[in-house]
């Protein structure tokens, strides 16, 4: 009995040492650095491209990247990002060849916002978005934007400050937080006749169910209905003073979702931030005023069509 006790006390010691040796390894290192898919590809850029990127971008893009006080994509600290991810900062995506991405080719920022891999093989974790699902037309309509003359994006020398990944942070990306592949066919654009078509794509790539099921860490980003209570809210996203703001219930569920809702009470939601005798939104929700009512009104329409889920999700109002 005392030689068993004896071997089980070595082999725990044993098991103890190499979990210490392994988690101060990973406190001491870096993001993972991956192997980079060396592509070919050349942004196609018009009026019309870059009017539609830049619509994109200001419901993707800015909420992370713009400094409030210039309008500009030139980074800031990202005081929503749940703390137990680190202090994060989002990068200058400005033209600017030295502190943003000028320098950039078309082919490394495709490859960023598809896999998540920065051209220096680094990783990007979840904190930025990335588009596995999106419409190669959007993803072009983007980087057509950020390649623009905009203001939003004319050459800024604001240098980046770099994340203080924590922890919890390094051991997910070695564990769970992985780069997506890069797309193996093309991806067309939804017919836009189709309603039901239209408001999946919409609700899925303006990362709809991303804030709105139940935890950023159970999303399923390559196939968003898979994700843990997929639109029922609760998600426990932060504003800028750092508190709480559970996500709403967007399932059709008569008492707790949007059952009783009608299109017209959801685009002015989702468009204005109005709802009679109460603000629709507060942040990190902002309003989509960049939707037309078609769009709004088609995300609804999907929205109604999912399996209804009874979350009563408590509103945070502050």
């Amino acid at each position: 009995m005392k030689r068993t006790l004896k071997y089980f006390g070595i082999v725990m010691g044993i098991l103890v040492l190499v979990l210490l040796v392994v988690g101060l390894y990973i406190g001491a290192s870096e993001i993972p650095t991956y192997e980079i898919e060396k592509i070919e590809y050349t942004a196609v850029s018009t009026p019309e491209t870059v009017a539609r990127g830049k619509k994109l971008a200001s419901m993707l893009c800015s909420n992370c990247h713009m400094n409030k006080t210039t309008g500009k994509l030139t980074g800031t600290q990202m005081l929503d990002a749940p703390k137990e991810f680190g202090t994060i900062y989002s990068q200058n995506i400005t033209r600017d060849k030295e502190y943003g991405i000028g320098n950039w080719t078309d082919a490394e920022l495709l490859y960023l916002i598809r896999t998540g891999i920065k051209r220096d093989g680094q990783y990007s974790p979840p904190y930025m978005a990335k588009l596995p699902l999106m419409a190669d037309d959007d993803v072009n309509a983007i980087i057509a934007f950020l390649r623009s003359d905009d203001p939003m994006v004319a050459a800024n020398t604001t240098p980046d400050t770099p994340s203080e990944p924590s922890f919890l942070t390094k051991m997910l990306t070695r564990l769970a937080w992985k780069p997506f592949p890069m797309p193996a066919e093309a991806i067309p654009m939804p017919d836009s006749t189709d309603v039901m078509a239209t408001g999946k794509y919409l609700s899925h790539n303006l990362d709809c169910f991303s804030c709105h099921s139940a935890d950023f860490k159970t999303n399923n980003f390559l196939q968003p209905e898979l994700s843990e209570g997929y639109f029922a809210g609760g998600n426990p996203t932060l504003d800028y003073e750092g508190r709480v703001k559970p996500t709403s219930n967007l399932t059709p569920d008569v008492e707790t979702g949007i059952g009783n809702w009608t299109k017209e009470q959801f685009i002015r939601a989702v468009k204005y931030g109005q709802k009679e005798g109460e603000p629709a939104l507060t942040y990190p929700m902002v309003p989509y005023t960049q939707l037309t009512d078609k769009e709004a009104g088609a995300i609804f329409e999907y929205l109604k069509t999912i399996p209804a889920i009874n979350n009563d999700v408590e509103r945070a109002i502050y």
